[in-house]
């Protein structure tokens, strides 16, 4: 269990770290400029970034990513959450 929760850590690290990298093109930021906590949209983020960026996910993690996400998790650290657990796929009720 201990190596699972490891794991986990780091793929949402690596996740993160991909993720704030790519917005901070859309966005025109640096990476250490962007807050992992604040919602996308005050930094700008517009509808036709959001649907790129899911796009880019897509691409990225091979699952559908809907393009609403962005709205529905405004912040890297809320949609790093969602993702890990998209990627993880359906959880039984006994686990």
């Amino acid at each position: 269990m201990h190596e699972t929760i490891i794991g986990k850590d780091a793929a949402e690290a690596a996740m993160r770290e991909w993720l704030v990298q790519r917005l901070s093109g859309y966005l025109g930021k640096s990476a250490v400029e962007l807050d992992p906590q604040v919602p996308l949209a005050e930094y700008g983020m517009s509808s036709v970034d959001a649907l790129s960026l899911c796009g880019d996910l897509e691409d990225e993690l091979r699952i559908y990513v809907d393009p609403i996400l962005v709205w529905e998790r405004p912040t890297v650290d809320e949609l790093v959450v969602h993702l890990a657990a998209l990627q993880a796929g359906p959880v039984g009720v006994d686990d």
